[in-house]
């Protein structure tokens, strides 16, 4: 039979019938598979776990030590499937017209996929590695990583030691702009800082309406942050990456777009690129979404607070407090801003391996162009940099045009195409053959 490793697309079907939906998560299932596979082929590995229902694995491959450690790291929680419309049953891996379906075929048990079978194809074929090759797989991602990342982190920082690098999600996808092909990889990325905004305002019982209450105030509130936008910021890892797309295209479209990195045109042009710009607006913007709302707890009663819950998400360099003025600005005083959730993210990016990861891309697709890329979300990359590691988005998928996966991810239909899970686990093993 043909190696496991050879057929990456098979253990994406498999993870992604592990449901780990995060809440609870009971990722136990799923890695204990992840270490068969592993014992199978002979790699050794650690399980460090803050709850037995939600271990993380390391693992090893020792190199001949002539260069540092590299880490692949990831996770096989994944969000809900709940209350969507899914074509395909999200917890079954099903494989349609070449396409694998289900929930985590993007984020990120496919990713996982190709790591595994990178690393296993590594040991089966007695590559000679310069470093180790650490591979971490972890619970928790989509919830701050406290049982995940960040507990390894914070009490078995001595798995990773000497690393300098890592790969990790979320980049190496194929993008088409205008009639070329970009490989944006994540070089740098927003952090997560959710804030509740409360207002006040005369409450009573639900039979005598008043004016100026808390909900009509909320709704307000609502409506100024949605026709508002917060101030531009043009970070060095935007202007590396839009310059190089930009360069990249030429002419007159490489023109314009590279009038987003001027404050004084930014919001102009994002204007003119129409849905385009919705990909490069939070690149350019700290950014809040309304998500969960609080009144009354009772139809009858007329609340006297109503709060919103919001998304907030930071640029590199900035911190809550700078948040919280820019949306005051906005706002007004009579707002009360509250933090819930923040992480410092990493500093601004070692571009060291850069060029091997470029390098590789333009091997497997000679028409590519490999792009710096500034990640909008938040991934595990924020706890590594605290051991002073520097993570690279670089799961490579090379996608049909019109293929927008950004869409997909945490929403229904999530899928990959089983091409594209080959596509990356070449890459990735090429990456430990030359690092």
């Amino acid at each position: 039979m043909t190696p496991i490793y050879q057929r990456p697309a098979e253990i994406l079907q498999k993870l992604i019938r592990f449901n780990t939906t995060n809440p609870p998560g009971n990722e136990k299932e799923c890695i204990a598979y992840i270490a068969g596979l592993l014992s199978e082929g002979g790699i050794e590995y650690t399980i460090a776990a803050r709850s037995p229902d939600r271990p993380n694995l390391v693992a090893r491959i020792p190199g001949t030590g002539n260069a540092a450690p590299l880490l692949l790291q990831g996770h096989v929680d994944v969000v809900t499937a709940e209350k969507q419309d899914w074509q395909h049953p999200p917890f079954e891996g099903g494989e349609v017209d070449g396409v694998i379906w289900g929930r985590g075929a993007l984020d990120m048990k496919g990713g996982i996929a190709m790591m595994l079978a990178a690393a296993l194809r590594t040991k089966a074929e007695g590559v000679k590695l310069r470093g180790d090759v650490v591979l971490a797989i972890m619970s928790d991602e989509e919830s701050f990583g406290n049982c995940g990342a960040k507990y390894l982190v914070e009490n078995h920082a001595n798995l990773f030691t000497g690393i300098k690098y890592a790969i990790g999600e979320l980049g190496g996808f194929s993008l088409y702009l205008d009639t070329k092909i970009f490989y944006p990889i994540m070089v740098a990325e927003k952090q997560f800082c959710w804030i509740k905004a409360t207002v006040r305002g005369p409450g009573g019982h639900g039979s005598l309406p008043v004016r100026g209450g808390a909900v009509e105030k909320l709704s307000q509130l609502l409506q100024t942050l949605h026709t508002s936008h917060l101030p531009v910021h043009v970070t060095p890892a935007a202007r590396l990456m839009i310059d190089s797309i930009a360069s990249s295209l030429g002419g007159l479209k490489g023109f314009v777009l590279n009038q987003l990195t001027n404050p004084l045109l930014t919001n102009s042009v994002l204007k003119l690129l129409g849905e385009r710009g919705l990909t490069f607006y939070p690149l350019l913007h700290n950014t809040v979404s309304p998500t969960v709302l609080h009144g009354s707890n009772k139809i009858n009663v007329i609340p006297g607070e109503a709060s919103v819950e919001m998304d907030g998400r930071l640029l590199p360099g900035f911190s809550p407090d700078d948040l919280i003025r820019e949306l005051r600005a906005v706002t007004g005083d009579g707002v009360r801003f509250e933090v819930l959730q923040y992480d410092q993210g990493p500093p601004e990016p070692d571009m060291g391996l850069f060029g091997v990861l470029s390098d590789i891309l333009k091997e497997l697709d000679p028409d590519g162009i490999p792009v710096p890329l500034l990640l909008s979300a938040t991934t595990d990359a924020r706890c590594f940099a605290k051991l002073g590691i520097q993570t690279y988005g670089f799961i490579p998928m090379k996608l049909p045009e019109g293929f927008d996966f950004t869409k997909m991810i945490h929403a229904a239909n999530e899928r990959i195409p089983i091409e594209a899970v080959a596509f990356g686990a070449d890459a990735i093993f090429r990456l430990l053959q030359r690092f």
